[in-house]
């Protein structure tokens, strides 16, 4: 009886009554806390990014919707070969997984190209020609080699089959020719053995061999333009020789793929 008393004396005094009654409702402010927070933040609720690439902004901004999310364009770059104006890049990429609401980072081509000064490249060597060009954006087409007593000495500068003067305002990656010097006594060329190098690596190398790139033929496994970037040389025409040679300015068609098992393996000789 006494020990009735006694408990009911404890859950009556006033201060264990307040302390109970707070601490009841500090534990309903913490359950409804998290479920308003799990209702907002859609715990456990995850969706996949779309793919954007080569959508316009308008069409992934629909796409985005759709998907629960948005898009926001914070970047752009210029590609020659792309749609002006299309996605070229997005963050998270495509099948990410993101909240809902999730922001979708946009880089787009750019819908207007960089414009760039011709240089002057007239007297240059060669390869003083194509550092200068890649140093400006712009992109060493085709060589043309005329007669001369300077064999790679840069006669001339075409765009488009017409001459270009120096200062010229012209779009970044807009493709230079240059008209060479050819001395019947030094004319001679050697494809190289590029099998194995990525696309602009080996088109780089015919050119610093005096060759011209007659063409890039790509593949079953070669998909989109990154691809193409990624795609490795796994044979040419005329096949890589030290000891038959050509003449300056021959083209050699290149053969890519990313299929690392159609790539010969280069041989070693161990002396």
């Amino acid at each position: 009886m006494a020990g009735k008393t006694q408990k009911k004396s404890f859950f009556s005094n006033w201060i264990v009554r307040n302390l109970l009654i707070a601490v009841c409702i500090v534990a309903a402010l913490v359950v409804g806390a998290m479920v308003f927070l799990n209702a907002v933040t859609q715990h456990g609720k995850e969706i996949s990014v779309p793919d954007f690439s080569n959508m316009s902004v308008e069409e992934a901004e629909y796409a985005a919707s759709q998907a629960g999310m948005r898009v926001e364009v914070t970047d752009s770059v210029f590609v020659k070969r792309m749609q002006r104006g299309a996605v070229y890049r997005q963050n998270p990429a495509p099948g990410a997984k993101v909240k809902k609401g999730r922001r979708i980072v946009l880089t787009i081509n750019a819908v207007n190209a960089k414009k760039v000064t011709m240089p002057n490249l007239v007297g240059l060597s060669l390869r003083q020609a194509k550092a200068e060009l890649l140093s400006r954006g712009l992109v060493l087409n085709r060589l043309v080699y005329v007669q001369d007593m300077a064999t790679n000495n840069v006669l001339r500068q075409l765009r488009g089959n017409r001459e270009i003067e120096p200062g010229t305002m012209v779009d970044s990656e807009s493709e230079i020719d240059l008209v060479l010097g050819l001395n019947h006594m030094d004319n001679k060329a050697y494809v190289p053995d590029v099998t194995g190098l990525k696309n602009m690596s080996a088109v780089d190398a015919i050119f610093d061999h005096s060759l011209n790139v007659k063409g890039l033929k790509f593949d079953d496994t070669v998909k989109d333009y990154d691809d193409s970037l990624n795609a490795m040389v796994y044979r040419t025409v005329p096949e890589p020789s030290d000891s038959v040679s050509v003449v300056m300015g021959e083209e050699v068609m290149l053969y890519l793929t990313i299929d690392t098992s159609k790539i010969p393996v280069k041989k070693t000789t161990d002396e």
